[in-house]
């Protein structure tokens, strides 16, 4: 196959990755707006660098030596011009660089401004997961969740970021941009979302074998609808429904899965895996990894190894029906 064949097959791969849900390109923040701002101010530059060289390089291939001329001989205005034109450049160069250095740091002074935060939340990274803990000045309206952030639109947030393993990078590329954990260090981003949406996230620094796999989502809605959910986030986990939500309950505590997780209002208070009083109210399992359902419940508690390999959380020997309640208990603790 000729290489214009496969042209277009390059292209379609390329337009394939042109999806909005986890952009740079689709700014919902002011700090990501001046993120895209700079990255196309320095695109530009450095592209109009890069056009001029290729000129120039086009401009001197005709250029030859007389034939016969002495390889030697020194032109003292040519040698000249090509000093004037060199020190020229190093001047421009000089301060084209200086100008995009100041611009950057104008832009990370806006970036990390300071400003009154309305939502303080804390993440800390795990192998491959987050935990999410919105924090208040009321102890009782301080809750923990996991690879799901809720904000409100127009509210500045703040979060703390913290590892419990290895180096992490939190990256909404929506709503701002990259920002380590590091084991041992606290780090910090800001950001305030201006439109309601549903915002893909994804750890930036390759963290181990299930890196790929650790996404997240941002969910920006009004200010009702945010309460509304942290309010639900608050109160404890919603009684069964059913008898067979009941058994999955009785049969989740009996586990070794209340070793792990936490359901606030049971006797699980594990706290080595994700909090899980309102799992069933999340879009997805796993970090991102699969659509919140009560299949995919059920096919992650019984083989987490084979969707992502390596996960920590251990095999758990259960019988079909106590597969089937757990799972139907899961979905419903919304």
């Amino acid at each position: 196959m000729s290489a214009w064949r496969l042209l277009p097959l390059g292209l379609a791969a390329m337009l394939a990755g042109c999806n909005l849900a986890q952009s740079p390109l689709n700014p919902v923040s002011p700090q990501a707006r001046d993120l895209l701002w700079l990255f196309w101010i320095f695109s530009g530059v450095l592209a109009a660098i890069w056009l001029a060289v290729m000129l120039a390089l086009l401009a001197s291939v005709p250029a030859r030596r007389a034939e016969g001329a002495d390889p030697l001989a020194v032109d003292p205005r040519r040698e000249g011009r090509a000093t004037a034109l060199v020190a020229g450049l190093t001047v421009a160069t000089g301060l084209v660089v200086l100008v995009l250095t100041g611009l950057s740091y104008a832009g990370q002074r806006r970036l990390f401004g300071e400003a009154e935060p309305g939502v303080t939340i804390r993440i800390l990274g795990h192998q491959w997961w987050w935990e999410v803990s919105y924090e208040d000045s009321d102890p009782s309206r301080s809750f923990n969740t996991a690879n799901e952030i809720h904000v409100p639109v127009g509210v500045p947030v703040f979060i703390t970021l913290e590892s419990t393993d290895v180096i992490h990078s939190f990256w909404v590329p929506s709503l701002m941009g990259k920002q380590d954990l590091i084991p041992g260090r606290s780090n910090a981003i800001r950001f305030t979302a201006e439109r309601p949406g549903i915002y893909r996230g994804q750890c930036a620094e390759f963290c181990g074998m299930q890196h790929a796999k650790m996404g997240l989502l941002v969910i920006a809605e009004g200010e009702a609808d945010f309460a509304r959910w942290r309010d639900g986030q608050i109160a404890p986990r919603p009684e069964p429904a059913s008898d067979e939500a009941r058994a999955g309950e009785a049969a989740f505590v009996a586990a070794p899965c209340s070793m792990c997780h936490q359901v606030r209002g049971t006797s699980a208070g594990g706290r080595n895996g994700p909090e899980l009083t309102h799992v069933g109210s999340r879009r997805t399992l796993a970090a991102g990894t699969l659509p919140m359902s009560r299949g995919n419940l059920a096919a992650w508690i019984v083989d987490p190894h084979g969707i992502k390999p390596g996960v920590n959380m251990p095999l758990v020997k259960l019988d079909p029906d106590q597969l089937n309640s757990i799972s139907a208990y899961l979905e419903g603790l919304k």
